[in-house]
């Protein structure tokens, strides 16, 4: 990002808006969001793009977007909430396995537990309580993945074409949960009639909801479904351009993204916009440090990336010194390519992977191939 943008410490962005007479900010982690960024810009009247502090705990708090989604009738798992590890011991009877174990704070996407035998989820309940937060237990949904990503300002409503992101650190969706290894955007992820539903039962009540309760939602806002053989289901709200996601479907949207993120920041700016979207589909893979999603090893040089050109390289847990860029986080890069059908997408995507290398790298082989099963 140094190559083509200035950078400045984060450390007050309300001082460095207004110093710097930013015209527009747009917020991407769910921290600075649910500490309340976008009021304290809003309290200097400076523009910027995202949910306000209240809105925000849609992602910050299972039990808030739970107890959210049952008041507006948006579809979501049947689930049971714990105060205590023996109450959640308890609630666990009334679930048969696989079930799903989720922390209400924010945990970086891994706060979640797929137990896959009874055994697994009552041993999964102590490390995620461990902070002293409540425990959302949910039933196990079948079905594909998808995600659903919005744009509002707190009235309107613009859709992203539909992705699907790969939680799990290994292939086949084995291992822990991740902030995400990889994504593919396709148009046929969700048909029209899908995408009608969840724009019916999901994003609308979603968005009105909000209003109904004097917290108008805008800025993005971030379904991961499961759908169902009875439509679609929500199984979690984030509340920011979600991380894979992000990069597949910024590699196929064919809009000037900036005149629609201004509108986002001004009531009623985004009646009428639409994004316009390439026909070929786009697949983002992640290189993740060694160790990740635990502790991951840090400060490994990081070699041939110069020479990947056939992809937009995304630098996450990167950092620049004399002697070149090294790691310095759990998701080190993300490749993005494209291809005029998913298959070529893939092969383009990991033809690029290979050529980047540093010690204990690590990447899912799988990513997209859902898809090829599908179509």
């Amino acid at each position: 990002m140094a190559e083509i943008a200035t950078c400045l410490p984060a450390s007050d962005p309300v001082a460095i808006a207004e110093a710097h007479k930013i015209d527009l900010t747009v917020v991407g982690p769910e921290a600075p969001l649910a500490e309340g960024i976008v009021d304290r810009f809003r309290e200097r009247g400076l523009r910027i793009v995202g949910p306000s502090r209240e809105p925000a705990r849609l992602e910050s708090s299972k039990v808030f977007a739970k107890d959210f989604m049952q008041r507006h009738g948006i579809p979501t798992a049947r689930h049971v909430t714990a105060q205590t590890p023996a109450e959640a011991l308890d609630a666990l009877r009334a679930f048969r396995a696989p079930v799903v174990l989720k922390t209400d704070g924010l945990a970086a996407g891994k706060g979640v537990i797929v137990a896959r035998t009874q055994a697994e989820a009552e041993d999964g309940i102590a490390p995620l309580m461990a902070s002293g937060s409540p425990l959302v237990i949910e039933e196990f949904l079948e079905g594909e993945e998808a995600s659903f990503i919005v744009v509002s300002d707190g009235e309107n409503v613009v859709p992203f074409e539909a992705s699907q992101d790969h939680k799990a650190v290994f292939d086949g969706d084995q291992g822990p949960n991740t902030g995400g290894m990889g994504a593919y955007c396709d148009g046929r992820i969700l048909d029209a009639a899908q995408t009608a539903a969840v724009m019916d039962t999901v994003i609308r009540p979603a968005i009105e909801g909000m209003k109904r309760e004097g917290t108008p939602f805008t800025g993005f806002l971030y379904a991961g479904l499961m759908m169902t053989a009875a439509g679609p289901r929500v199984l979690e709200f984030n509340v920011r351009l979600g991380d894979p996601e992000a990069q597949a479907l910024l590699h196929r949207l064919d809009s000037d993204l900036a005149p629609v993120l201004d509108a986002a920041a001004s009531p009623g700016g985004l009646r009428g916009v639409k994004l316009a979207w390439k026909a070929d589909p786009s697949v983002c893979v992640v290189i993740a440090a060694a160790g990740y999603p635990g502790t991951p090893k840090k400060g490994d040089p990081i070699t041939g990336m110069e020479n990947v050109d056939n992809a937009v390289l995304f630098q996450a847990g990167t950092e620049r010194d004399l002697y070149g860029v090294k790691t310095a986080g759990g998701r080190v890069l993300g490749v993005t390519s494209s291809g005029p059908d998913l298959a070529s997408a893939i092969r383009n995507t990991y033809a690029e992977v290979a050529k980047i290398h540093f010690d204990g790298m690590h990447y899912r082989t799988d990513i997209g191939k859902k898809g090829l099963k599908r179509w």
